[in-house]
């Protein structure tokens, strides 16, 4: 305490910057807080995400309206918004002419000094490009309305058309005013799989100004391959070959696949079950592509189950040996028994099985799995991405007020609480997903080590009963690849999702983390909304807000949408409804076209203040430490 002390007396060492800090602080408080965007299951979807983030959500069109209302043409704020939303490509169309540099930039000045209303102007120098944060404030702030203060405003115009500078000028005011309308970005789970984008989501995140990250089940997958857990890396993989992205990951990580495919192309042949999903990308790839991804994909599979089978027979007290199906398979007959009945096995590649010893590797296989995991944690750049995981995200977030978790909080069919008995103790509710986190974070100090206890709870964590990513009772992937009756690919939900359509059990949920306020809600992904059959994203009398709507394509036919944003201003939460992406040239051809839809969900009478937020809680302490430190220099 005192060495903070001093460090505190060391850069406020007189009164008077005591009570110029106090008064900037007590200004900043008594500001509108700034807009939150939620966002989840956004599956490598990286040009839906981009979009999403580059057109504000919508706001940018409202904010445009807003700011110019009759004053400029419809066609004209189209173009405006387009230019703000896709900078770089509208800037390409044509060769710009000075003129259009002088409409132009006076236009993004005017909406960029729009969007700063409400900060301070040290917030809006922070979000100006650093190059040019002297000569847009002194464009901001000069009142043109005077005949001087115009001449400079032209002036200072004019010489940055004239250095060649306009181009990167604009794209850095686009960047600005984007940046100034979302404060904040929430991202609520499900950054990998399904889609190719993964990478370039996570690189996205990487230069965002301020974030946090709730994980979800398919971001711990990779968060478990990079700390060693094998089961987990395969997992991982045997999804992107599924869905036709491997070599998109390949070249994105640099992994090296080549002894797995090697491996593949003399071991498998033509399997029309593990033909790779590949929908509207099936002309890019040949039948050769396609063949080879059809054989990595059976070796990732085969592979996967023998890893999981070892594990679970590992983790006894993960209590899953009802789940081993390689022990209960008769491979010269080709069925297996579950629950006491036999089923017939289809499309099956159980070349490299022993059945004397069914869960156990060949040579090769084991040779494919080190040199895939070597790969995997020697990757820079997936290293990179873990780390931004591991720095921004958590299993939960309490954040002004709201409770933001990916999945579920697994409970009984009687609506308790569901708790996790492993090694004599017991996990429900925060301190149940606490306990994840802790293990989670441990896994992190000790990735050379993958069969650690920590390690494999992450995987128990992609798919065990009481895993609050997971929320299923078991998880049958190896059913739906072999067995066509249906009946055994069921996976029984935990009781949390019917529940969650209870006020009651929404306001114990919230209240279980310490949330009591009756303006707090709950912020929830995982589960896609299927709109097409009624279902809406607010849930429990309005205390649950559910944003998986289908940003990923896979999931669009059921949903009827593309996905759920959620946001939350000083006036209250909205809700976003998306429409499918149909590429940033048809946005720069028609924005409108993308358009929206916003729902307003409430609207508080009076605004919320910076005072009242998580950051407001913090800024009030770093004021009572100076109150103290000023007490301090009136002692002296």
């Amino acid at each position: 305490m005192e060495q903070y002390k001093r460090i505190l007396l060391k850069e406020f060492d007189s009164r008077q910057k005591v009570i110029t800090e106090l008064t900037n602080l007590e200004a900043i408080l008594n500001l509108p807080k700034g807009t939150e965007l939620y966002i989840s299951d956004i599956h490598g979807e990286f040009a839906a995400f981009d979009y999403i983030l580059r057109s504000c959500a919508g706001i940018l069109n409202e904010k445009i309206k807003d700011c110019f209302g009759d004053s400029l043409s419809q066609d004209d704020k189209n173009r405006l918004s387009a230019l703000v939303s896709y900078p770089e490509l509208v800037l390409k169309q044509d060769d710009k002419i000075r003129d259009w540099y002088k409409e132009t930039i006076p236009q993004l000045l005017t909406l960029l000094t729009f969007a700063a209303a409400k900060y301070t102007r040290s917030k809006l120098r922070k979000a100006l490009p650093p190059q040019y944060a002297y000569i847009i404030e002194e464009l901001v702030y000069s009142d043109i309305a005077l005949a001087d203060k115009k001449s400079y405003f032209d002036n200072i115009l004019s010489y940055v058309i004239e250095l060649g500078e306009a181009i990167p000028f604009i794209l850095g005011i686009s960047s600005s005013i984007r940046r100034l309308l979302i404060d904040h970005l929430h991202v609520v789970g499900d950054i990998y799989d399904r889609g190719a984008g993964s990478p370039q989501v996570m690189d996205e995140l990487l230069q965002f100004h301020s974030l946090d990250i709730q994980w979800g089940n398919h971001d711990i997958i990779w968060m478990g391959g990079f700390f060693g857990s094998k089961a987990c890396m395969l997992n991982a993989l045997r999804i992107a070959a599924r869905y036709g992205y491997l070599w998109d990951i390949e070249k994105a990580y640099g992994l090296n696949l080549r002894p797995l495919t090697l491996f593949s192309d003399r071991t498998y042949k033509a399997n029309p079950q593990f033909r790779p999903i590949l929908g509207n990308r099936e002309d890019d790839f040949t039948s050769e592509e396609i063949l080879q991804l059809e054989k990595v994909h059976q070796a990732l599979s085969i592979i996967q189950f023998k890893l999981e089978t070892q594990l679970i027979k590992r983790r006894p007290e993960f209590q899953m040996e009802d789940q081993v199906k390689l022990d209960n398979i008769d491979y010269s007959k080709e069925f297996v028994t579950i629950d006491g009945k036999n089923h017939e096995l289809t499309n099956t590649c159980f070349q490299t099985i022993d059945p004397a010893n069914p869960a156990e590797l060949s040579l090769e296989e084991s040779q494919a799995v080190d040199s895939l995991l070597a790969s995997f944690q020697g990757s820079l750049k997936l290293a990179e991405h873990i780390e931004l995981l591991m720095k921004k995200g958590s299993m939960y977030k309490i954040y002004n007020q709201h409770l933001l978790f990916h999945g579920c909080i697994p409970l009984e069919p009687s609506g308790e609480l569901k708790p996790l008995i492993i090694n004599q103790s017991r996990y429900a509710g925060r301190e149940l997903l606490d306990f994840f986190e802790y293990h989670i974070r441990q896994a992190a100090k000790n990735k050379e080590i993958g069969d650690d206890f920590s390690t494999d709870l992450i995987w128990y964590c992609w798919r065990g009963a009481v895993s609050p990513l997971f929320g299923k009772d078991k998880m049958t992937t190896l059913e739906r690849y072999f067995i066509e009756d249906k009946d055994t690919h069921k996976e029984v939900e935990n009781s949390y999702f019917s529940y969650r359509t209870s006020e009651k059990v929404c306001q114990l949920i919230l209240e279980e983390f310490g949330l009591s306020s009756k303006d707090s809600r709950m912020v929830n992904g995982h589960t896609p909304v299927k709109t097409v059959k009624g279902e809406s994203p607010i849930r429990g009398g309005g205390l649950l807000f559910v944003i998986d709507g289908g940003l990923c394509k896979a999931y669009q036919k059921k949903t009827g949408t593309a996905g759920y944003s959620l946001l939350n201003n000083s006036y209250g939460f909205q809700l976003v409804t998306h429409q499918p992406f149909e590429g940033s040239q048809k946005v720069v051809e028609d924005p409108f076209a993308q358009t929206s839809l916003k729902r307003v969900i409430e609207n508080v009478a009076q605004r919320t203040l910076i005072k009242s937020t998580s950051i407001g809680q913090m800024l009030l302490a770093q004021q009572q430490e100076l109150f103290d430190l000023l007490h301090e220099f009136y002692d002296c």
